[in-house]
């Protein structure tokens, strides 16, 4: 490597970007620190303080014990235009964004870049617990996006939607490691994140009480909550045979049209855009022997539909549906044609275990199939897929 080659470290003031850039000091980098200032709103975050002050300063301390310079980047108004209205957005039409997928995509490889370029850098590197390599194929380089080696902390899934270029430029120093001894580094390197516990909620913004975020500009509106019983379902046997193939995977991808008359009322609710597929917290419905879970949302008619135990029939699909202007192959060589099909294990929440499945594209999307029936599918979530340990593209479910 050359070793003036620069790289620009996204130091959150966690211990996993701290020991990313001694790494890349140690490996011969020119390294500089910089810290990105998002968000500083502590209206709706469950601790009242300042986090990213804190944040940044631990960020400085250990720029000043490595030695390198540091910046801190303002990106505040475009990170609520690029994630947090995004967000409300998603949460309005029904869906369940994921900002933390969006925040890399958009912030941390993409705003994050332009300004390290203007520093000079050749790269920019996080803390996160993934891998990159490339291969040659027909002439062309490839970036190849691999699962971090710790399978605890693998973050491969929150990069699911970076493009070849953003990866041509990213680092990822700690992927190697597992989370002990990235502990042990920090450790004898006397950081001051060493101990740090690890950063939870949005991206940025930290831990909140979705609804009062939410309530920003999504205004509370009662509505009823309808149970709806299990022999609901038995009005929609199994067909035995299909006419194609795409109907057999759009009855698969099927959404059932609950009406208020298929149940009966059981609670009120104060917005059903505060909440997603698979909730149970929040609900405050007693008066059941089994946890109820939300298994649809209506936000036009501001109903939220229940079901009782986990193995609830509404809670289950076995195939979702991928539009193709939400799709993303992280490597466009293996994009699929209309009319071909691909074997891949997939996974549609963080470290969540992969599952066995199949993609079938057509002309207007792409269908993912899987062997077995899943728990609590939510449109406008990601679902990623992977060949082996490497995730080759992603796309929002619909």
């Amino acid at each position: 490597m050359n070793k003036k080659e620069k790289v620009v470290v996204g130091l959150s003031g966690g211990v996993d970007s701290s020991v990313a850039a001694k790494l890349l000091i140690d490996e011969g980098y020119e390294v500089i620190g910089a810290f990105m200032k998002n968000w500083d709103d502590t209206r709706y975050t469950i601790t009242d303080e300042m986090q990213w002050v804190k944040d940044s300063e631990d960020a400085r301390k250990v720029a000043e014990n490595l030695g390198i310079p540091f910046h801190i980047f303002d990106f505040r108004k475009k990170y609520f235009d690029r994630v947090v209205d995004y967000m409300f957005r998603e949460y309005e039409r029904g869906r369940t964004p994921n900002p933390d997928i969006l925040c890399n995509r958009e912030v941390k490889f993409d705003l994050f870049w332009e300004e390290a370029e203007k520093l000079g850098a050749d790269y920019v590197a996080t803390g996160h617990y993934a891998r990159k390599d490339k291969i040659e194929k027909n002439g062309q380089i490839y970036y190849r996006l691999l699962a971090g080696k710790d399978i605890k902390k693998d973050q491969s899934y929150f990069l699911g939607q970076l493009s070849q270029t953003q990866l041509k430029h990213a680092l990822f120093p700690i992927g190697e490691l597992e989370k002990p001894e990235v502990r042990k580094i920090a450790k004898q390197e006397n950081f001051v994140t060493a101990e740090k516990p690890d950063s939870q909620g949005i991206c940025f913004v930290g831990k909140v009480n979705l609804p009062d975020f939410l309530r920003q500009q999504l205004a509370p509106k009662e509505g009823p909550v309808i149970v709806i019983p299990r022999e609901y379902y038995n009005q929609f046997p199994t067909p035995t045979e299909f006419a194609s193939e795409r109907e057999r995977l759009e009855y698969l991808s099927r959404n059932y049209s609950y009406k208020p008359e298929d149940g009966r009322e059981v609670g009120k609710h104060q917005g059903a855009h505060y909440f997603t597929r698979g909730q149970r917290k929040g609900l405050n419905i007693g008066g059941f022997k089994e946890r109820t879970f939300v298994i649809d949302t209506d936000v036009v008619n501001n109903i939220i539909y229940i079901g009782e135990h986990y193995t609830h029939p509404g809670l289950y699909k076995q195939a979702l549906v991928v539009n193709n202007d939400e799709l993303h192959w992280v490597r466009p060589d293996l994009a699929l044609k209309p009319g071909e099909s691909m074997e891949v294990d997939l996974r549609y929440r963080h470290l969540q275990p992969l599952r066995k499945g199949k993609l079938h594209q057509f002309e207007d999307k792409l269908f993912v199939e899987f062997d077995e029936p899943q728990q609590a599918i939510a449109e406008g979530q990601f679902v990623a897929w992977y060949i082996d340990n490497e995730l080759i593209g992603s796309g929002v479910i619909s």
